[in-house]
């Protein structure tokens, strides 16, 4: 069996050429395009090509805030983690993840909900823009729409990606009605790493918005 050798530096360069290769005569607008194929260079799936839905603008709307410092909220440390945090800085802007914080896991157990739930209520409460971005609990978003339809909170944007069975589709489905920008892998696929491709397509997109 023989290896291509690709020097490390081009390996990333490499693969996306592969993505646009497979993907054919297939494409999409800028900055569509480059959050799609970041998120099959990240998981290698090229069904991501098919289920990821925008709302109108909302790319260039996320970039957009997130070079107005703009802050991210994420509802897992693995997706906190994956997020280029220096580059988001630079911007002015910050990422939080409140998951494990001890004041969220006791008030969470006290009302009985999900400890998402609560982070998302303070992300809510975050000074500036804020996109909230949820790649494993949908209980985040039904929590989220919950705050938008009651003029709690309005997000800059709303990454919607959780993986799962329970109530991941129809809440998906929910920020999709919910009034406000989005990024939703429809259906049962996503995930935290899917969560922080989609933030960090945004942060390196380089092209005008």
């Amino acid at each position: 069996m023989a290896f291509e050798i690709v020097k490390p530096e081009d390996i990333e360069r490499r693969s996306m050429e592969m993505i646009a290769s497979e993907l054919g005569v297939r494409t999409w607008p800028e900055p569509e395009s480059s959050i799609i194929k970041r998120c099959i260079h990240t998981s290698a799936d090229f069904d991501y090509a098919d289920n990821l839905v925008f709302s109108e603008d909302a790319a260039k709307i996320g970039i957009r805030a997130i070079r107005a410092g703009a802050n991210i909220v994420t509802d897992t440390k693995m997706a906190h983690s994956g997020v280029n945090k220096s580059r988001l800085t630079s911007y002015g802007g910050n990422a939080y993840c409140f998951i494990s914080d001890d004041s969220v896991v006791a008030e969470a157990k006290a009302r009985g909900c999900t400890r998402a739930t609560v982070s998302m209520e303070r992300g809510a409460a975050l000074n500036g823009d804020t996109i909230f971005v949820v790649g494993n609990a949908p209980t985040a978003l039904i929590q989220l729409n919950e705050m938008i339809k009651s003029g709690r909170v309005k997000p800059a944007l709303i990454v919607g990606v959780p993986v799962g069975f329970v109530n991941v589709v129809e809440a998906k489905e929910l920020i999709m009605e919910a009034g406000v920008p989005f990024i939703v892998a429809r259906g049962r696929k996503g995930g935290s790493n899917i969560a922080a491709a989609i933030c960090n397509a945004m942060i390196y997109y380089k092209g005008e918005v």
